[in-house]
């Protein structure tokens, strides 16, 4: 039995339809009745014969934070996979962050010790990855150097902590981290929101870039890693490092839109945190720009994902080709 947590997001709903496609017996954690219908949608796509997959899930009512209430979710459990995750860059969410991504791992790690699972993969993300001061370069061995890291990845990375933790108890693990995941399905968050703002036609790019990678991509990175037993490892699955302007043009190619041509001053992201800032104080909700998006948007890094291609012999799909595919079936899901 493969039990997956965070299994109504992007990646755990690909995750759990690439292991019903290889007929694999998986279990789901679902805290939401309404986050089932996406992954409906995401198995119906693909025919007939994938809604019937679907089906074979066992979806169990549960959160990663219930420590009893999730010991009978882990019984006869060998290998577990644990994508669960709070997103957000707001600091006034720091407790939600802390307590899903930092003590919901701590809780997954113990029950899987506890259990004696054979193997456990942590999806994590190139935010708990250190930063190189000189050339940007960054891979799985870049020290935790950030003097000012923002409340997800300091989140993200403690609950990497967590995991290390396990492995020297003699949990069998792998950790990987994905740069910026793309995928269908989930329009409405997450990296789904880049595309709804690129459909709209926008002249105007974000200065910096980061690493992307197609969720298929991710989730054969996670599968693998497993089937290979690369334990007390970590991987950068990142398939192209671009720029913002690269990664909209070819989201305005997709649309049939005319490429964003005009870079956002730095001067104007700043006015806009500070407005945003202002907005969150009369107003709730998670803020949409801060301080720490702003630096993430204006900064260019560079993700070395050669550990992942030589070890576990991935293969990377191409960026433009992923985002194509992503822009036709977000047509589909308008009309």
């Amino acid at each position: 039995m493969i039990l997956v947590t965070g299994g109504t997001g992007l990646v755990g709903a690909h995750l759990l339809f690439s292991l019903c496609e290889d007929h694999q017996l998986c279990r789901a954690i679902y805290r939401d009745v309404k986050g089932l219908e996406a992954v409906k949608k995401l198995f119906i796509s693909s025919g007939d014969l994938n809604l019937a997959r679907y089906k074979t899930i066992e979806w169990v009512l549960g959160d990663i934070l219930d420590l009893e209430g999730l010991t009978p979710v882990f019984k006869g459990v060998k290998t577990v996979y644990h994508c669960a995750a709070h997103i957000s860059f707001d600091p006034s969410a720091y407790k939600t962050l802390k307590s899903v991504n930092v003590t919901g791992t701590a809780n997954m790690v113990n029950l899987a010790l506890d259990f004696k699972v054979s193997a456990f993969c942590y999806v994590s993300s190139i935010a708990a990855l250190g930063k190189s001061d000189t050339q940007n370069h960054i891979t799985e061995e870049t020290d935790w150097n950030i003097s000012d890291p923002n409340v997800y990845a300091l989140t993200k990375y403690e609950a990497e902590l967590e995991v290390w933790r396990g492995i020297w108890e003699g949990l069998p693990a792998t950790i990987i981290n994905p740069g910026v995941i793309l995928g269908p399905g989930f329009w409405k968050k997450g990296s789904g929101k880049l595309f709804s703002f690129a459909q709209k036609g926008s002249p105007f790019y974000f200065p910096g870039g980061s690493g992307f990678v197609g969720v298929k991509d991710v989730v054969n990175c996670m599968t693998l890693s497993v089937k290979e037993e690369k334990w007390k490892e970590r991987f950068i699955c990142v398939s192209e490092n671009l720029t913002y302007k690269a990664l909209f043009g070819d989201m305005a190619e997709g649309f049939g839109l005319k490429k964003p041509t005009h870079k956002l001053p730095f001067w104007i992201l700043e006015i806009l945190w500070r407005l945003d800032y202002i907005k969150g104080l009369f107003l709730k909700g998670d803020r949409k720009i801060t301080k720490h998006t702003l630096k993430g948007l204006s900064r260019r890094d560079f993700y070395d994902a050669s550990k992942s291609s030589i070890t576990l012999k991935m293969e990377y799909t191409p960026i433009k080709k992923v985002v194509i595919g992503c822009c036709d079936l977000f047509k589909d899901s308008i009309q």
